[in-house]
C-alpha cells in the first residue's frame, strides 16, 4: 500500500484508497508527508461539508475589503477522508481543484502549492446515506488502492509498538523541491514502444465492441477504460522502475501496476456480476489474453 502511494506521488497523480476503518490510512499519509518533508491536511467529509470548507472563502477584513481566506486544500498532501459521504457539489469542488490545481474565487485564480497530491478514502461498509463517485470522477484518480488487513507479523509489531509507545520519529529524507525534481525525472524517463504498445493493447482490450475486445469482454463488460488508463499504466510503470533503481520501464512493471491502474476503469455488466465477475477477475483474464511477447508498433492512421 505504501509503495502505491509513493508511486502516485512520483507520478504527480491522485489516489483512491478503499479499506475498512481503523487500518491506519491517516497514519500512512501523515508518515509519508513527514518523510517527504511536505505539509499535510486531513479533511473529514460529512453530509454538511460545503465547498468553501475545503477551498476557502472571501471574508470582509477590518479595512472593509474582501480578502480570500485559503482553505485546507492549500497544502501539499490532502487526505480526503470518506469522500463518498459528502454531497456531489462538494465532491465536484474538490475534484475540480485536483484537476486544475488551482482555486478560483472572486474572479481571481489561486494556484495550489507544488507538489500537490490528494489521497481520498472510501469505507466499503455502511453505504447508507453515501454519495458514490460517478465513473467520470473515478477516472480522475491515477490509482485505486485496496487496503487489506496487516499480516500476522505486521499486526504483532503494531501491537508491540503501540502498547509500548515506541512509535519512533519520522525524519524528512526529501524536500518539496527534490520531490519535484524526482517527478520531472519520472516524466523524462524513456519508455520503449513495446511497453507503450502492451499498455495500449491492454486498455483497448477492455472496451466492449472494439476490434481488440476478447469475447469475455463483449459478454461481461459494460464499459472499459479510456485513454487515461494508458497514461496511468505508462507513468506508474516508469515510477515503479525508478523506485527499483532502473532507468527504463518493462513489461513486468506494467503487469505489476495494472490492477490498481485499471480496476476503477472497468465495469462489469449485469451478466458479469450475475456470473461472479468483477473488475479484478476481468484484469486477470486480460493479462492471460493479451500477449506480452508480441511485437507492438504504432497502429496505422486508418485503424479505429
Amino acid at each position: 500500500m505504501t509503495f502505491y502511494v509513493l508511486l502516485s506521488v512520483l507520478c504527480g497523480g491522485h489516489s483512491l484508497l478503499i479499506g475498512v476503518p481503523r487500518l491506519a490510512k491517516t497514519l500512512l499519509v501523515n508518515t509519508v508527508s513527514d518523510a517527504l518533508g511536505l505539509n499535510f491536511k486531513r479533511i473529514q467529509f460529512t453530509p454538511y461539508l460545503m465547498p468553501s470548507d475545503i477551498l476557502g472563502s472571501e471574508i470582509l477584513n477590518k479595512d472593509r475589503e474582501f480578502t480570500f481566506l485559503k482553505g485546507p486544500i492549500f497544502s501539499n498532501i490532502i487526505l480526503a477522508d470518506e469522500i463518498n459521504r459528502t454531497p456531489p457539489k462538494t465532491q465536484a469542488a474538490l475534484l475540480e481543484a485536483m484537476q486544475e490545481r488551482m482555486v478560483s474565487a472572486g474572479g481571481t485564480d489561486y494556484e495550489l502549492p507544488k507538489p500537490f497530491f490528494v489521497l481520498a478514502t472510501q469505507n466499503p461498509l455502511e453505504q447508507e446515506g453515501t454519495y458514490p463517485l460517478p465513473e467520470a470522477q473515478l477516472d480522475r484518480f491515477l490509482l485505486y488502492i485496496k487496503v487489506g488487513y496487516p499480516s500476522g507479523a505486521e499486526e504483532w509489531d503494531i501491537a508491540r509498538r503501540v502498547t509500548s509507545g515506541a512509535f519512533g520519529k519520522i525524519d524528512a529524507v526529501l524536500t518539496a523541491e527534490k520531490l519535484i525534481e524526482a517527478q520531472d525525472l519520472v516524466t523524462r524517463l524513456p519508455v520503449c514502444d513495446q511497453v507503450v504498445g502492451y499498455s495500449h493493447a491492454l486498455v483497448r482490450a477492455t472496451r466492449p465492441g472494439s476490434p481488440e475486445a476478447p469475447e469475455f469482454v463483449n459478454k461481461w463488460v459494460n464499459w472499459g477504460s479510456g485513454p487515461r488508463g494508458v497514461l496511468s499504466l505508462i507513468s506508474s510503470s516508469k515510477a515503479r522502475a525508478l523506485l527499483h533503481g532502473r532507468y527504463h520501464a518493462t513489461i513486468e512493471d506494467v503487469q505489476a501496476i495494472v490492477a490498481p491502474a485499471l480496476r476503477h476503469r472497468i465495469a462489469p455488466n449485469y451478466a458479469g456480476m450475475a456470473s461472479g465477475i468483477n473488475s479484478e477477475k476481468l484484469i486477470e483474464m486480460l493479462l492471460d489474453e493479451v500477449p506480452a511477447d508480441k511485437t507492438y508498433a504504432k497502429p496505422s492512421e486508418t485503424a479505429a
